[in-house]
């Protein structure tokens, strides 16, 4: 059996919406997910960090099963091999965990047939199989990424970020499954609603570009997913009022939540986090509160594994 070098594939959590861009904005976080990939006589799998008790360790693990997919959709046969799950995204939070799965699976695949794939092609696959073009698009490409579909295909542009922003994050204990979130959605909403996220978007757009921070506490407003989601986790509104008050710029739900993503100068993004913390500890949430910087890169492949 031909044998391959070690590598590693890094993948970003991500997060998506960023308030009212349902399903087509996103952005990459500072926060990564590794797969590190050996050359085996049989195949295993190991798990460590997110999801050590929770994630299968067999051939039904996300990132396994997605590459072997592509092996078979390009007519490859995959080589034995050994996969070391580094997980640093947390499960079901709004971070983007199963599309930094799906990307990296797509990665190993693509890395061991010859990088046959471009990146576009990569979200394409990636939105098969996970469903979900606005994490996908920021963890192959990384920063924040505009995603609009197009019969099957996808139309990926960039926002360039200005510099100067951080990310408060504070990530509950509690799980939310994507499907309970869209469940809650309504099928049609007002025009004024449709309306309102539309200015919102092409102002948050602008914000993010130009270095406007002024205009993010409003940029940030949504009315497409937000108001019916809070049903299923109730202290949205009091973080987002914790958060607006300790000097965030602007706060949203990560995605379909429940974490809670908080912009803010940078430097002033740790009173921000501790504010949240302090506040959901009052309302017996347990959870985490972080700081992450958007990031530039998306998932990349790592050659040099000799020290992992």
């Amino acid at each position: 059996m031909e044998t391959f070098a070690p590598f590693s594939v890094e993948v970003p959590a991500t997060t998506a919406n960023l308030g009212p861009g349902f399903d087509c904005l996103g952005l990459a976080l500072d926060l990564w997910n590794r797969v590190t990939v050996r050359p085996a006589n049989t195949f295993a799998l190991e798990v460590t960090g997110e999801g050590v008790e929770g994630l299968p360790l067999g051939e039904k693990n996300l990132v396994y099963q997605t590459a072997i997919a592509l092996f078979r959709r390009l007519g490859q046969t995959p080589p034995p091999m050994r996969l070391l799950c580094e997980n640093r995204i947390p499960l079901t939070r709004g971070l983007g965990s199963s599309a930094a799965a799906t990307v990296a699976g797509l990665m190993v695949a693509n890395h061991l047939t010859g990088e046959t794939l471009s990146p576009s092609t990569l979200v394409e696959r990636a939105t098969e199989i996970e469903g979900h073009p606005d994490n996908a698009a920021p963890a192959v490409f990384g920063g924040c990424q505009i995603v609009v579909q197009e019969d099957r295909a996808f139309r990926i542009r960039a926002v360039p970020l200005a510099p100067g922003l951080e990310c408060s994050l504070f990530v509950p204990e509690v799980r939310l499954a994507t499907e309970q979130a869209r469940a809650v959605l309504p099928t049609n909403v007002p025009r004024a609603d449709a309306v309102f996220n539309v200015g919102r978007t092409a102002l948050l757009v602008n914000a993010l570009a130009t270095g406007s921070w002024e205009d993010l506490r409003a940029a940030t407003e949504d009315r497409l997913h937000q108001p019916y989601r809070e049903a299923l986790f109730p202290p949205m509104k009091p973080l987002f009022q914790t958060a607006l008050a300790a000097g965030a710029l602007g706060v949203f739900l990560s995605g379909s939540g429940p974490s809670v993503l908080a912009f803010a100068l940078k430097g002033r993004g740790a009173a921000v986090a501790k504010a949240m913390e302090t506040r959901a500890r009052a309302m017996e949430l347990p959870g985490s509160a972080r700081v992450v910087a958007p990031s530039a890169r998306g998932a990349r492949i790592v050659t040099d594994v000799r020290s992992r």
